[in-house]
């Protein structure tokens, strides 16, 4: 019982702390789209993950949505990299 009992604590606190992660994940990514500098489709590509990622957060899918939504920031630091090589 115990046991059972520190299970669902931790599976009940893990979600609250994913439910966090993402508006702060969403607000990164618009901070970097601010300030890069790339091709229509790439920027295009990185919205679209943006916004599947926050209405993944919306339908409480909260372990999608920042899947989705790091997708997305590896995207732009990707792209970041490339840039400071040019």
């Amino acid at each position: 019982m115990r046991y059972l009992m520190v299970l669902l604590v931790t599976v009940v606190f893990s979600g609250t702390a994913l439910a966090g992660q993402c508006p702060s994940l969403v607000r990164d990514i618009d901070e970097k789209l601010k300030m890069a500098d790339m091709d229509t489709e790439t920027l295009e590509k990185i919205k679209k993950l943006r916004d599947q990622g926050q209405s993944l957060h919306g339908q409480g899918k909260h372990g999608e949505s920042v899947k989705v939504l790091k997708q997305a920031m590896e995207e732009l630091e990707s792209m970041s990299e490339l840039e400071g090589e040019a």
